[in-house]
């Protein structure tokens, strides 16, 4: 008989959703779209009904102002007649009073009400700025200039998204806000590109020259940011700050040529583009090689390597449930090893645990090496959720078939996480395993580290959203219904630092995945330890 999977405390595993709507979360995005589209009906029943409210007053004043041509032509005369001084008081006494009843009617109630409703799960100024820096996340990553974001012009994508001067010169704003003037530099500029072509805005070219020049400052780019300021003079005479930034920008200049024993030469003419400035070192080492992985760059992959690669049928060791339909296994990489399982599950499967999972996305979490505790952290941009074994047949069912692949149990394993990543989202480089110096990062637990990792790919992707491994320059592309498996520990319990990956984020489309963290315990017999380090 079937073991049932033992599980933890839910309290330990899962965190509590947030409202919609974070960059990560497709599904949650897309209700939003269908939000939008009843708020846009709402608004032409508003529209119909304004419009029925004035064709009934034009009625109402067509009709009174030949009334009162009438009887202001003769008053005594109109009068004499005994039903047009009752009608007159009928007017006044009734009439009238109906008139302003119409006129004081709101249409607009019921749309109120309705953006009212729908208001709670709308996106707030934190999820404007996290879509902003998801734009930035995608330009940094895959090389792409801020004309061709603007465009709609991405890779192997047709699209008549556009983006305006404002929608640009906000992007800038968002970079600028938060200090980080390598983005607000490359936006501002586009932004003054595009005005500059004759595109209607509501910024004026003064105010996006003041935020560009100080930018281009910053960035360290004086004579530049000089020329700028000079331009925004030209536009504005009586501009607050040009001035005084103008003249603070020649004395800082003339004293660095001075003390350089240089001469001044003049702003570069070439537009700041992608490229002009050097974006700034961030918190990862491996920045540049992991990006370049995500572009398809950068792979190791040689002849030699691919030919030690192979596939095969996989059927567990004689598991009686795989004898008769045995897995496809195929090599990925040869060290670590790196295997890919084909038709890992079902298109019904899939659409289970998705459905399933949606109610209770929230914001994905990473452990806290030192508390053990699971919290938000900006290097993952995604949105997840844990499942049970019991919760569903499908469930238990993807649980069984992991133990029967692998041979290993899953009773010590965690729960099955879903996760979503939207556009822009990712999960920056990180071990799955814990170090030597977070010993306490999954003692909560009690099940050990993390053994292995079981991914599964539950969507494919349009453009980005690889798992990319730095260490030795592999890209593991997403195929829906796949899933890769790969060992975190040697069989000593040492950890393989060569496992360090990502997943890169999504250009276009979104990414679904599901993956099983397995645990050391009651691994004993199933793998047994080696006799060195690295065994």
């Amino acid at each position: 008989m079937r073991k049932k999977q033992r599980h933890r405390s839910r309290s330990s595993q899962r965190s509590t959703p947030n409202p919609p709507v974070r960059e990560g979360l497709t599904g949650q995005m897309t209700d939003l779209i269908h939000t939008e589209k009843e708020l846009v009906q709402s608004l032409r029943e508003y529209i119909k009904a304004e419009e029925s409210k004035l064709a009934a007053v034009k009625s109402w004043a067509s009709k009174l102002d030949a009334l009162t041509r009438l009887s202001t032509s003769d008053p005594e005369g109109y009068l004499a007649h005994p039903v047009n001084a009752y009608k007159l008081m009928k007017r006044l006494n009734t009439e009238w009073s109906e008139l302003e009843s119409l006129v004081l009617q709101n249409p607009s109630d019921g749309f109120i009400g309705n953006i009212s409703v729908h208001r709670q799960y709308f996106p707030d100024a934190e999820d404007e700025t996290g879509a902003a820096k998801a734009l930035m996340r995608l330009q940094d990553t895959y090389q792409l200039d801020s004309e061709a974001f603007s465009k709609g012009k991405l890779p192997g994508v047709h699209s008549n998204a556009v983006l305006t001067v404002d929608d640009c010169f906000d992007m800038g704003k968002t970079a600028y806000n938060d200090a980080d003037y390598y983005h607000a530099v490359l936006w501002f500029q586009q932004a003054l590109k595009q005005l500059d072509d004759g595109e209607e805005a509501v910024v004026t070219k003064a105010e996006i020259l003041d935020y560009l020049s100080y930018s281009v400052y910053q960035m360290g780019d004086i004579p530049r940011a000089i020329e700028l300021t000079r331009r925004l003079v030209a536009i504005d005479p009586s501009h607050e700050r040009a001035g005084g930034n103008l003249r603070y920008f020649e004395r800082l200049l003339s004293k660095q040529l001075s003390e350089m024993n240089q001469v001044y030469q003049p702003a570069s003419e070439e537009p700041i583009q992608l490229g002009t400035y050097t974006r700034p070192k961030d918190h990862l080492p491996e920045r540049e090689s992991y990006e370049a992985l995500c572009r398809g760059e950068g792979l190791q992959m040689n002849e030699a390597r691919r030919s030690r690669l192979f596939c095969r049928y996989q059927d567990g060791r004689g598991n009686p449930r795989l004898l008769l339909k045995p897995m496809k296994e195929e090599d990925e990489w040869d060290s670590p090893h790196i295997v890919r399982y084909l038709e890992m599950l079902s298109d019904e499967e899939i659409e289970k645990i998705k459905e399933l999972a949606k109610p209770r996305l929230a914001r994905a979490t990473v452990r806290d090496p030192k508390t053990g505790v699971l919290t938000t952290a900006n290097y993952r941009v995604s949105k997840s959720a844990w499942l049970e074994g019991e919760e569903d047949p499908v469930i238990e069912r993807v649980n069984q078939r992991i133990e029967d692949i692998t041979g290993l149990t899953v009773q010590t394993a965690e729960l099955l996480q879903v996760a979503n990543y939207g556009v822009g989202g990712q999960y920056e480089p990180h071990f799955d395993f814990s170090r030597k110096e977070e010993p306490d990062a999954f003692k909560r637990l009690g099940t050990g580290n993390r053994l292995a990792t079981f991914l599964n790919y539950m969507s494919d992707v349009e453009a980005g959203g690889a798992t990319v491994f730095p260490d030795f320059g592999a890209s593991i592309w997403p195929r829906k219904g796949t899933s890769v498996f790969w060992y975190n520990l040697f069989r000593s319990g040492e950890g393989d630092y060569r496992t360090r990956h990502a997943a890169c984020p999504v250009l276009v489309g979104s990414k679904w995945v599901s993956n099983k963290w397995i645990h050391e315990r009651g691994q004993e017999f199933r793998r047994p330890c080696g006799l060195t380090e690295v065994d």
